[in-house]
């Protein structure tokens, strides 16, 4: 697993932020959804029901991407792929 530098690092551990994770339906087509997550080392942890469609995606296939913003300008994000 790749570590964040210490400028990302900062930048989720900032403010409390929401973010989207999107995982692959079975038809293959994309679900995105708000998750709220927490820092644990390099980990980005989220928690979600194995019943949801997220859990049921995730579960199935674990290809995830997880996007993290910053809404307001100069606007930035932090992106996270597994």
């Amino acid at each position: 697993m790749p570590s964040f530098s210490p400028e990302c690092r900062a930048f989720l551990l900032d403010v409390a932020r929401t973010a989207q994770v999107a995982a692959v339906r079975a038809d293959g087509r994309p679900h995105v959804a708000p998750v709220w997550f927490y820092l644990d080392g390099d980990a980005l942890i989220f928690t979600t029901g194995e019943t949801t469609v997220k859990g049921r995606n995730i579960a199935r296939d674990g290809r995830v991407c997880i996007c993290v913003d910053d809404e307001r300008p100069p606007f930035a994000y932090v992106q996270s792929r597994a």
